[in-house]
């Protein structure tokens, strides 16, 4: 009996992003197969989101998830990168109060390391609120606004307002995001030098405002079995050992869905009902191509928690 051919995996592309060489492998694997959105798809979505996203990440220690077997199995979070890695890989040796050793984070500096990532199925890219120099001083603060059924995209809308209002009589300027899964999250730039433990407890104390003020809409605490119809202020993204999935960052959902920067008025628009707030990686492109990187000001803006206002020089 003559033995039938076995068809093995597709070769490796060789490709080459900026004067570094990358074998690219199972580019047809489907990753997203409610969307059967591709390995390859990832890529693609990856280089040209590129100019947007790596001001985001440039110079942080980075969390990855990963989902080498797609968004229906159980994904993984890593951040110790792994030991087999091109040498122009760049990485920060950062010590972990956690896991009480020295973990060596990557540094997605630039497009090449970027689309090595995504050839890993690093779907998710987390990255520090500190850059790798000077991880005592976080660039911001985050409010990760969370819903608990039956709440929805409506209320965490209208909660991100609320909290917007009550940054603006400090001199507070803030950005909101989608988080790419059910939620807002709202950034305060900083850039100043301010330390964890006063983002954190800034970020306490105006969640627990929002909460004391919009009791039957909101919650400032953790306990799951407060959350029902409310919308969670989570605040504790705050401190060190913690991430935030990046702007423009895909999320392993059951489509490729992008944590997207948006504008206030579309978060007006979303309380009204008018917007969805839900965008996949096509939408993604084609927004930032004709708006850019409402991000960008989070990078730069410099405004200080102690007079809580623009820092002196803006």
């Amino acid at each position: 009996m003559q033995n039938a051919d076995v068809e093995g995996p597709p070769a490796p592309v060789l490709v080459t992003v900026e004067d570094r060489e990358l074998e690219l492998t199972n580019l047809e694997k489907v990753l997203y197969p409610a969307a059967g959105f591709t390995k390859g798809q990832v890529v693609d979505y990856y280089r040209e989101i590129a100019p947007v996203l790596l001001p985001h990440l440039r110079g942080r220690p980075l969390t990855l998830r990963r989902f080498p077997d797609g968004v229906e199995q159980e994904g993984f979070f890593e951040k110790a990168l792994p030991a087999r890695r091109p040498d122009w890989v760049q990485v920060a040796p950062i010590w972990s109060e956690t896991s009480h050793r020295t973990v060596e984070y990557c540094l997605c500096n630039d497009a090449p390391t970027l689309l090595w990532l995504a050839n890993l199925a690093a779907l998710e890219l987390h990255p520090s609120l500190s850059l790798a120099a000077d991880m005592d001083h976080p660039a911001c603060v985050v409010f990760d606004l969370d819903p608990g059924p039956p709440a929805g995209m409506v209320e965490c809308c209208r909660v991100a307002l609320w909290l917007r209002e009550a940054l603006e009589p400090l001199g507070l300027r803030s950005f909101p995001k989608t988080s790419g899964s059910k939620g807002i999250q709202v950034y305060v730039p900083l850039n100043t030098g301010a330390t964890y433990e006063e983002t954190k407890a800034f970020a306490r104390g105006m969640a627990g405002l929002i909460a004391w003020t919009h009791g039957e809409d909101v919650v400032a605490n953790m306990r799951r079995s407060l959350r029902e119809g409310r919308v969670l202020v989570d605040w504790s993204q705050n401190t060190q050992h913690k991430t935030t999935v990046a702007a423009y960052s895909l999320r392993g959902r059951e489509r490729p869905s992008v944590s997207t920067p948006i504008t206030w008025d579309e978060v007006e628009a979303g309380v009204r009902g008018d917007s969805r707030l839900y965008f996949e990686a096509e939408d993604v492109l084609r927004r930032a191509g004709e708006q850019g990187d409402l991000f960008a000001p989070v990078l730069t803006m410099k405004q200080d928690l102690a007079g809580a206002g623009p820092a002196p020089g803006r």
